[in-house]
């Protein structure tokens, strides 16, 4: 690697990058339904505002890893940082359906733009041990979340509007555009092995990267569809459901950020084996079982599904290594648009 990279600088530049987007979840999920009576909005308007987000993202993944290795990895972020800003400010200056639809849109392209730029950047930058610091990287999805719902809960309780909730996500989102303007950066892994786009693209037809695609389906839909409908689906058998959410979400952060001794331990291939024990587990308890015991439940489930995205890209980073950034890219495309058809 090029001795003028700083990697330290640019890892927490992408961690911030990441932050906003699942802020901009936490945050959009918690003020839904102020929007809804402020602008008089039904449930069918709000769904399909909420929904742009989610067929935004993947659209942006799959665009931007086929040109990420052409333009580079910096220009695709600062794109990113502009359809953060823009779509930030156009929630805030609202001013019904069409502005809050479009404003949503701007962001979930913000926010597949930040993955497809993002995952490379990291398997650039740690090429020995990619899958651990993606998940580093990754415990900044649900952690943003958490942050973003407590976020919605203390200002509701303080009262200060949705707008300034929204507009909280303008601090990490300058201070990664500003990082990410004034770093140098790596050029993709693939191309500096020199790996023809050719290669790339026999690579990701491949019998392995067709099942991993497939699987990331799965493992995609099992860890955000349930966490997205935990509330209304334990709506009816706990008092507290979103305490269930904080628990999952919680783990979660805590297994990504550990996930170096275990990743080492047994190996991408077995912590995915085990992760899909452990979800099923944790997924048939919390069907079965009321009371004090869906928390032990919630516990297993976050221990299940906590490891699912970013091994699944790690795994294709380590052992698929010539599909480069377009590879990273269809998986996490693959995992969004399965939960946008699912829900």
């Amino acid at each position: 690697m090029q001795a003028n990279i700083n990697r330290n600088k640019l890892f927490v530049a992408s961690c911030l990058s990441l932050l906003v987007t699942s802020l901009s979840f936490g945050i959009r999920a918690g003020i839904l339904g102020t929007l809804g009576t402020q602008f008089n909005l039904g449930a069918s308007e709000l769904a399909s505002i909420a929904a742009t987000a989610f067929w935004g993202f993947p659209l942006a993944v799959v665009i931007g890893g086929m040109v990420v290795d052409s333009i580079g990895m910096k220009k695709l972020l600062l794109i990113a940082f502009l359809f953060h800003l823009a779509g930030i400010l156009l929630t805030v200056f609202a001013g019904g359906f069409w502005t809050l639809f479009l404003s949503t849109l701007l962001i979930g392209i913000a926010n597949g733009t930040v993955e497809a730029a993002c995952n490379p950047l990291v398997a650039t930058l740690y090429p020995d041990n990619k899958t651990t610091k993606l998940n580093h990287f990754h415990l900044w999805f649900p952690g943003g979340i958490f942050i973003g719902t407590l976020i919605v809960f203390l200002f509701e309780k303080l009262g200060i509007g949705w707008q300034v909730q929204v507009g909280m996500m303008l601090i990490p989102t300058v201070i990664y555009g500003y990082l990410f303007s004034k770093l140098d950066f790596p050029v993709t892994e693939r191309v500096a092995s020199g790996v023809s786009t050719g290669e790339m693209y026999k690579s990701v037809l491949s019998p392995l990267f067709i099942f991993m695609f497939i699987c990331m389906f799965g493992t995609a839909i099992t860890e955000l569809f349930t966490g997205q409908w935990v509330g209304v689906l334990l709506g009816n058998v706990s008092d507290n459901p979103i305490l269930i959410l904080t628990i999952t979400t919680g783990v979660m952060v805590v297994g990504r950020g550990l996930a170096e001794p275990i990743v080492h331990r047994f190996s991408p291939q077995g912590v995915l084996l085990m992760s899909a024990i452990m979800a099923a587990i944790g997924i048939y308890m919390m069907s079965t079982v009321t009371g004090s015991s869906l928390y032990i439940a919630a516990l297993i489930f976050g221990i299940g599904v906590c490891y699912f995205w970013p091994t699944m890209l790690g795994f294709v980073a380590e052992n698929i290594p010539k599909s480069g950034a377009l590879g990273l890219n269809l998986m996490g495309g693959a995992g969004m648009f399965a939960v946008s058809i699912y829900t």
